[in-house]
Parts: C-alpha cells; structure tokens; sequence
C-alpha cells in the first residue's frame, strides 16, 4: 500500500465528513475499526458504533473540519483541524489532532487528541 493511496483514503473520509455522507464515510472504514480519545480510551468499536456515533454528529449544521495540515508519519497519516460543531452551549470550534492507521485501504484505527470548545 502506498503513501499516496493512504492520503487519498483520508482525504475521502474528510470530504464524507464535511458533507455528512454517512455512506462514503463508513466505506473508508475497516468493519473492526476502533476510534480512541488518545491515548487509549475506547469510544467506537466497529463499523456499527463508529456509523451511530458520525449519524449523531452529522445532524449538527454546523459541522465542518477544516484541515490546517496533513502528514504521513511511521506508517499513519496525522491530521490538524480546527472543527466547527454544535455544542449544548451554542457554536465553536475545536482543536483536533487526528492520527489515523490504514490497512488493506481502510482506516483500522484513529485516535484523536481534541482541545478545549472555544466559542
């Protein structure tokens, strides 16, 4: 599998995120996937709960990751966003460190270190 390939994978599951395509997001997803609050706290186990949990955040309207930067590092792609979403107290944004691994050109597992909402 090749550096680029990867990119193009999380490239793809970015624009399905910002345009809250629930079926070309889950399709850049392994079914055993896991996402974690970094380091290691599991918040979704699988396609089904990573697929409940995005249908949740994509009924936020105002949802929107805008990537600062992207990088491929030791076999994972790293991203840097700042995320516009829909709090309970109203709309912010927040800082969010993404670190995804693929394998066979689906994302396996990612971890996200997320900042403080700012409003």
């Amino acid at each position: 599998m090749d550096e680029e390939t990867n990119l193009d994978l999380i490239d793809t599951q970015l624009k399905a995120y910002n345009n809250k395509d629930i079926d070309l997001f889950l399709k850049c997803w392994d079914t055993n996937a896991k996402i974690f609050l970094h380091p290691d706290i599991l918040l979704a186990e699988g396609i089904e709960q990573i697929k409940e949990r995005h249908l949740v955040r994509f009924q936020e309207p105002d949802l929107f990751a805008n990537l600062i930067s992207r990088t491929s590092f030791n076999g994972k792609i790293v991203d840097q966003e700042v995320v516009t979403r829909n709090f309970p107290e109203g709309k912010g944004t927040i800082d969010v460190l993404a670190i995804y691994e693929i394998k066979d050109v689906r994302i396996m597992n990612a971890w996200f270190l997320i900042g403080e909402p700012k409003f």
